[in-house]
């Protein structure tokens, strides 16, 4: 049923965005120099790339909450806009998020953690997860690939700000730390996309 059900998922895919925008999910991306993922008042560069890493999967669902029975660690609640360099919403953005959970370990037989989803008419999204751990060589982060529809992948990563793994890290890149409120229950994490449209 599943595997139906993903072949569903990933046709609608390929016909909303086109066999060749979704190739690029296979691509393994590097990290590369850019300039600092602006607010709408700055040069409006484009959100820093960073590596996919070897634990992404195709096919996750579609869903705006990753917690599910026997998930544990620390709520958290991800939310941010993906706009143009021109500052204009993208609508119908695909992102696609997945990261380890509390321990540190990524679930690579099946979607725990991982899901996709499509920001709304003014470029916003909202995803509720939990903190992932961290590993060896590894600070706190989330994988996310974005798309603007019929535009190329922007596979990246979103750090967490206080983390003293960070600067042990050498993929960390403070361009994409998240703005993060601790005191509410559960907590609260913000980050803007830039993307080519």
């Amino acid at each position: 049923m599943r595997a139906r059900s993903g072949n569903l998922r990933r046709r609608d895919f390929l016909r909303r965005f086109g066999a060749a925008s979704a190739a690029l999910w296979w691509s393994m991306e590097t990290a590369r120099a850019e300039e600092p993922t602006p607010a709408c008042a700055d040069d409006h560069h484009t959100t820093p790339r960073q590596t996919a890493g070897p634990f992404f999967l195709p096919n996750s669902p579609e869903r705006t909450s990753l917690v599910e029975a026997g998930i544990e660690g620390t709520r958290i609640v991800l939310t941010g806009r993906v706009v143009s360099v021109r500052c204009q919403p993208v609508a119908g953005a695909l992102l696609d998020f997945w990261h380890a959970d509390d321990a540190g370990q990524y679930d690579i037989d099946g979607f725990r953690l991982r899901g996709h989803q499509f920001a709304d008419s003014d470029g916003r999204y909202r995803l509720e997860t939990i903190v992932p751990g961290r590993y060896p060589g590894r600070t706190r982060h989330f994988h996310v690939a974005v798309q603007a529809p019929h535009r190329p992948v922007l596979v990246t990563q979103l750090y967490f700000p206080r983390e003293p793994q960070n600067a042990r890290d050498g993929l960390f890149d403070r361009r994409l730390l998240m703005s993060i409120e601790e005191s509410g229950k559960p907590q609260t994490a913000r980050f803007d996309f830039v993307v080519a449209t």
